[in-house]
Parts: structure tokens; C-alpha cells; sequence
């Protein structure tokens, strides 16, 4: 890569991570950015996926106090987003390329859906049910192949999903889900690690803008009035979802 080359990437990992940090689908700008410099689509995926998987460990320590007494969430969630991740990574390696682009728009479009119509929850951080943790690692395991084989927005739908389920307020709920969805970045990048080419050079300049990003973005994200963060994921959540079905 040239230095115009390597400044794009950087600037790209460093937007990315910050909207990771509030919202998700930063990889809708690392990717395209890491074709244009000339990477093949795989190659490309698999060392955006192992980039940003810095930004996700910067994320969460920038949510860190939103995280305060909600480590049976995280352990539930995590473990769901691990073994969905390691399954998604896994069709990734094995299924042609392509296989969710027209489901992927649909799920993006409900959970913005989910995000508008589900009523404010009455607050509270008391222990979960016995459903609710049974569904909460069922979120965790569907976002966790989502994100390892695709993961386009997979912080959307996961916040989205999180809100339904949990009656907490969307700040700790997205600190949650940066949690939920670094597991399930770093399970899947551990997978192309091992199994697929990285190009280390890319992954680099990921890694670094990213966790830049993330700082900053979770220093002002953390800021932001929950009904304002909503429709902001909600923005975002639509705006991808475009994206996808031009694209």
C-alpha cells in the first residue's frame, strides 16, 4: 500500500470504530475501503474482522462503567456469542460467498422495527429469569453466527434485540452488546487467524484507527440521551439497510 493508501484505511478504521462504539456496522466502511486498495473480497473480510476486533476491546473499556453489575448478562451472552461465532466463522470458510445478502436487509429492517414500536421499559437491574437467560444465549448464539459469517450491522440488530429482552436503560444495554459483540468478533477473527489468509498489514491499520475510534466514541457516545441513541440506531440501522439492497 501507498501512504494514500494506508491513510484511507487508518481514517476508515478510526470512523469505524468510534460508530461500532455507539451503534455498529463500522465494517460497511473498512471493507469497501480495504477493496479499494486491492485486497480480494476474502481477504479483505477476514482482516477487517481481526482489525476491528481492537476496536471492540477499546470499545468495552470505554463502557466499562456501564458494565457494573452485568456480569451474568455479559457470561450468558458471551457464551451464546461464542459458540454462534465459531458456527458463522465456519460457513464463512465453507459456503459460497453471498448466501444471507437477501435475508441480511430483512433482519437489519426488524430490528429497527423492534427499536421504534417496543414501549420504554420500565428500569431495572435486578437478575434475569429463567426465560430470559434461556433468550439471551439464544440472541447471543443467532448474532454470534450472523456477525462470524457476515456481521454488517450485527450491532443494530443485537441492541435491538437486547432492549426487547432486557428492561435496563439502552446506555448499559450498549455497553452490554460492545461486550457481547467483541466475544464474537475475536472468536470469529481467531478462526481466519488459524484458517484463512490475513493481510497483517491491513488488519494493522484497522487495529490502530479502530481503537482510536472507539475511545472517542465511547467517550461522547456514553453522552447521548437514550431516546436520541434510539433513533440514531434506528438512522443507522435503515441507512444500511439501503445500502445492502443497492448494493
Amino acid at each position: 500500500m501507498n501512504l494514500l493508501q494506508v491513510l484511507a484505511v487508518l481514517a476508515a478504521g478510526f470512523t469505524a470504530g468510534g460508530i461500532n462504539a455507539i451503534v455498529g456496522s463500522g465494517s460497511l466502511l473498512t471493507f469497501p475501503v480495504l477493496l479499494a486498495v486491492g485486497f480480494a473480497p476474502v481477504t479483505a473480510n477476514v482482516s477487517n474482522s481481526v482489525g476491528l476486533v481492537f476496536g471492540n476491546v477499546s470499545a468495552i473499556w470505554g463502557y466499562r462503567r456501564e458494565l457494573v453489575g452485568q456480569r451474568e448478562r455479559m457470561t450468558l451472552g458471551t457464551t451464546g456469542t461464542t459458540l454462534g461465532a465459531i458456527g458463522g466463522g465456519i460457513l464463512l470458510l465453507t459456503l459460497p460467498e453471498g448466501v444471507f445478502e437477501t435475508v441480511v436487509p430483512v433482519l437489519i429492517l426488524l430490528a429497527c422495527v423492534l427499536m421504534v414500536m417496543r414501549p420504554k421499559p420500565k428500569l431495572s437491574h435486578g437478575s434475569l429469569s429463567h426465560h430470559r437467560k434461556f433468550a439471551l444465549v439464544a440472541i447471543g448464539f443467532a448474532v454470534g453466527v450472523y456477525g462470524g459469517y457476515f456481521g454488517a450491522a450485527q450491532g443494530v440488530i443485537l441492541l435491538a434485540a437486547l432492549r426487547f429482552l432486557i428492561p435496563d436503560g439502552l446506555q448499559r444495554l450498549n455497553g452490554l452488546k460492545n461486550v457481547m459483540v467483541g466475544v464474537a468478533n475475536a472468536v470469529a477473527a481467531l478462526l481466519f487467524v488459524i484458517f484463512a489468509h490475513v493481510a497483517w498489514d491491513a488488519a494493522a491499520l484497522v487495529a490502530v484507527g479502530s481503537m482510536a475510534g472507539a475511545q472517542l466514541g465511547a467517550r461522547y457516545g456514553r453522552r447521548i440521551p437514550d431516546q436520541t441513541l434510539r433513533w440514531t440506531v434506528v438512522t443507522v440501522g435503515v441507512a444500511v439497510a439501503i445500502v445492502l439492497i443497492v448494493k
